[in-house]
């Protein structure tokens, strides 16, 4: 319903072939963790390409839309925290005028997958991650892309809060830059390939 409702008052922005979401917590006390993985190579594509993200208020996101080969693709990260990550996704879909829901793709932490390891595919359960649940709230279904990072399990469930909040250190917080630099070719494969081939890419055969 609260897709619907803003739909209906809000005007339609120019149309992207691709709405790609890093989610992260923001803050300077935030940066590096493991939960901003999906953040941090969402910018580092943006670095790349030469690309600047701007603060759009309205859609409570930073966002940039990039040229491709594909067409224009638009690349946001969040302003909220984490668990209100659906609260930018109406105002991103109606910007970018993207009605398709397999034209969006989210780029998120993964605890069940290991450090160094990635995931795309579309759809899919929560896994108990709060930002993918707030998107699956506001559009209410789960039934979109994901980029998964793997980032481990903590060494018990009651740690989990503090695992992905905090920063790894050492040798670590090294495997973790490199990580993240991998998620950025992830995405760089979905900005030039369609879908499939860049799942390819990523997944392997």
């Amino acid at each position: 319903m609260a897709l619907r409702r803003a739909r209906e008052h809000d005007r339609r922005g120019a149309k992207s072939t691709l709405l790609i979401v890093g989610l992260a917590n923001p803050g300077p006390e935030y940066e590096g963790s493991r939960h901003n993985v999906g953040g941090d190579a969402l910018r580092l594509v943006v670095q790349r390409r030469g690309g600047k993200l701007t603060l759009e208020r309205r859609q409570r996101a930073l966002s940039v839309t990039l040229p491709t080969p594909r067409g224009p693709v638009t690349l946001a990260v969040p302003t909220t925290f984490m668990n209100e990550s659906g609260a930018a996704m109406a105002s991103l879909l109606r910007r970018t005028s993207i009605d398709d829901l397999s034209k969006l793709v989210v780029v998120h932490d993964e605890l069940d997958l290991e450090p160094g390891r990635l995931q795309l595919r579309f759809g899919g359960g929560l896994a108990g991650h709060n930002g993918l649940r707030s998107i699956a709230q506001t559009l209410g279904t789960q039934d979109f892309a994901r980029l998964r990072i793997g980032i481990g399990k903590p060494p018990s469930k009651e740690q989990g809060a503090d695992y992905v909040l905090r920063r790894p250190t050492g040798a670590r917080r090294e495997a973790q830059s490199i990580d993240v630099g991998l998620a950025a070719d992830a995405i760089e494969a979905l900005l030039d390939y369609d879908f499939e081939e860049a799942r390819r890419r990523v997944n392997g055969p």
